[in-house]
């Protein structure tokens, strides 16, 4: 049991909130039992109904699905032609799929600072860390906050290297008023519980460029076609199919895809309900001392995914490792994103060293996620709020 935060204190809440959780209503029930009921479990028709509504939905010509965020990195940079030898930029604070999808292609991800103010991947530390062996920038939207399309776009176009949004946060945000999604050569989604939409599991890949979508098609089913124009041998007859690649079996159900398809009709809620619990934190967390708010730029009208609490150290007689331990005594359960990928033994025994990234590792050791999720009530909004001033009053400077 925790300990309280504050001697002799009473927590803010009766019981525990946690820092994401999925919204699932009888609509979304109805569709898994739907494609239950049906003649296709998996490979079937709800697999081109998602695919279509992603691409209404994010405006990009092409969508291909998979099994989850980590298999939509992995084609992604397969179809962009990562491969032995080349090296792929990205950034330290996030998840490890976003550097790992590098190693799966026998390349080698280097790792460039971050904006200190917006925590995204800095253009201008991408541009330092390009050499000629470069083929590729996967660009977190973190949080879900778009990165800088303008300068990273300028540079790939620049460089001719293939720009890869990670927006396993994204989906919702808009840059310039375009939908990401529609934005860089490829952008992947990741279709996890705590993710704006779910299916449980789930990944996609979304682009303007045919070839590219070509190529994520096959590297998402085993290489295997039954185009004959891509063919190099007559087909024996109409159950003919050959392998072409060397690709995976990354496949979606249908049970998936018709749980994702539910949810997509109620993202316009989703938005409006976490835009709605951001700004009332921003409101707060900027009168409360110790509190460091997240800076959004202009060009991005973002559906955030997570809100991340920044401490200010010297303004609190608390560590961040405190501070979360406070929160959870509060009935508060928040979470950390991300450590820095580079910290990680795997990494750290290929030559990876602390010191990269100074932004990146000093943004590790004052940030805490918070509770931000559709179907949190007002009152569990002002419970966290209250939680965090609680905690940051008694302990200021």
């Amino acid at each position: 049991m925790n300990k309280p935060a504050i001697e002799g204190g009473t927590p803010v809440r009766d019981t525990k909130i946690f820092y994401g959780h999925q919204y699932i209503d009888d609509a979304d029930i109805q569709a898994v039992v739907d494609v239950l009921k049906s003649d296709y479990l998996t490979c079937g028709p709800k697999i081109t109904e998602l695919e279509q509504k992603l691409c209404r939905v994010t405006g990009a010509k092409y969508a291909v699905v998979c099994s989850n965020g980590t298999a939509a990195l992995h084609i992604a940079a397969l179809a962009a032609g990562v491969g032995e030898g080349d090296e792929v930029i990205t950034t330290p604070i996030t998840f490890a799929a976003s550097a790992n999808c590098a190693f799966y292609c026998g390349a080698t991800p280097v790792f460039a600072d971050i904006n200190p103010e917006t925590y995204n991947i800095d253009p201008d530390k991408v541009r330092e860390a390009v050499t000629p062996r470069t083929r590729a920038v996967v660009a977190v939207s973190y949080t879900g906050q778009s990165v800088e399309f303008e300068p990273l776009k300028r540079l790939c176009e620049e460089k001719h290297l293939v720009l890869i949004e990670d927006g396993a946060h994204v989906i919702g945000t808009r840059y310039q008023g375009q939908p990401n999604g529609s934005i860089a050569d490829m952008t992947t989604f990741s279709f996890h519980p705590v993710k704006t939409v779910t299916g449980g599991e789930g990944g996609a890949v979304l682009t303007n460029d045919e070839a590219l979508y070509r190529k994520l098609l096959l590297y998402r089913a085993h290489g295997i076609t039954r185009e004959e124009e891509l063919m190099e041998h007559e087909p024996d007859g109409p159950w003919y199919y050959e392998q072409i690649a060397l690709g995976y079996n990354y496949r979606m159900t249908d049970i998936q895809a018709a749980l994702i398809i539910s949810q997509l009709d109620k993202l316009p809620l989703f938005c409006k309900r976490r835009k709605e619990i951001v700004a009332r934190y921003n409101e707060a967390f900027a009168k409360i001392p110790g509190i460091v708010v997240q800076r959004e730029i202009p060009e991005s009208d973002s559906t955030r995914h997570l809100y991340i609490l920044r401490l200010a150290p010297e303004r609190l007689r608390i560590g961040r490792k405190r501070f979360f331990e406070a929160l959870a005594a509060e009935n508060v359960c928040c979470n950390v994103h991300y450590i820095p990928v580079y910290y990680f033994p795997y990494y750290e025994k290929l030559g990876y060293r602390k010191g990269l990234c100074p932004n990146a590792e000093k943004l590790y050791e004052e940030i805490i996620s918070l509770p931000l999720y559709y179907a949190m009530s007002d009152r569990d909004v002002e419970s966290v709020i209250e939680a965090v001033k609680k905690i940051a009053l008694y302990y200021a400077v």
